[in-house]
């Protein structure tokens, strides 16, 4: 039987696998936003500006917001949103931001941020190549490019000052505000979550202190900078989240006996100072998604 004469071509180029998976994107940026939605727009279109957009995965998680965030999805297009029902605090909705996240590297911004279009290549590219790092964070700065209020004192006391800058080399910080702080994936898959136990405040100064127990390092990069707007109205429950806040993180990481004490000085300060609405917070562990501890 004849057979047809077999035909050889010469062109040998790889044809694509359309069914071939995407690389996963370098970073994964988790915004957690309530109710501000002027910062909001204005954090997601500095991210759309950011050098490396198509490497860069971008997840919004709502807090239960109430006014005209809901209808930035549309303008966004290339932005996963996440609406939760109600105000569940800053550290659960992270805890669902970077659940969701495909990187191996995860920042974590507040919506009253603006990210510079190469912050976030030059942390990535310091985070990838320092392997003692476990986190980094770019330089806080205000409207007019001067370092903002960043670094706070551990246990968490809520007051914060502005990184003292000499020169362009990354600098060992103890506990970098959390307005925007990128981490290794793995630092948060071996924690399981960031403790739920803090509600609005505090989850900072934890995973502060979890990478330094670990003995690795969280490292300032002057040169990628971040606008921080910061401000927002203040409340006796939002005060007595962060006083709450460093009574859990003390019995966390000093013990429960040092909890215990730590939560009794705060209870007779707050009585002394006739502030009984934190007072009544505090004493009944309340935090500001109005669960207890």
């Amino acid at each position: 039987m004849n057979r047809p004469p077999t035909r050889y071509s010469s062109d040998l180029t790889p044809r694509p696998n359309p069914e071939e998976p995407s690389p996963p994107p370098r970073v994964s940026v988790v915004v957690v936003s309530h109710s501000r939605a002027d910062f909001l727009r204005k954090c997601l279109e500095s991210l759309e500006k950011t050098n490396g957009r198509e490497s860069v995965q971008v997840i919004v998680v709502d807090n239960g917001s109430w006014d005209e965030s809901l209808d930035l999805e549309p303008d966004f297009p290339k932005v996963r949103f996440f609406r939760l029902p109600k105000n569940f605090g800053l550290t659960k909705a992270m805890n669902i931001g970077w659940r969701a996240a495909e990187a191996e590297s995860i920042l974590f911004l507040h919506e009253d941020t603006e990210v510079e279009p190469e912050a976030i290549e030059r942390l990535a590219a310091v985070l990838e190549t320092t392997s003692e790092a476990a986190a980094v964070c770019p330089l806080l700065v205000d409207d007019t490019g001067q370092p903002a209020p960043q670094l706070g004192n551990l246990p968490p006391d809520g007051h914060w000052r502005p990184a003292p800058v000499a020169g362009s080399d990354p600098v060992v910080v103890e506990y970098p505000r959390g307005a925007a702080l990128l981490v290794r994936s793995f630092v948060l898959k071996s924690i399981r979550q960031i403790d739920e136990r803090f509600g609005q405040f505090g989850s900072d100064a934890d995973l502060a202190a979890q990478i330094r127990r670990g003995s690795r390092k969280i490292l300032l990069v002057p040169e990628a900078r971040v606008r921080h707007h910061g401000g927002t109205h203040d409340s006796a429950l939002r005060r007595a989240d962060l006083l709450l806040a460093r009574a859990v993180w003390v019995g966390k990481h000093r013990g429960f006996g040092a909890g215990l004490w730590a939560r009794l000085t705060i209870l007779l300060g707050l009585l002394a100072s006739f502030r009984f609405s934190e007072f009544r917070f505090m004493l009944a562990g309340q935090k500001i998604d109005g669960t207890q501890m």
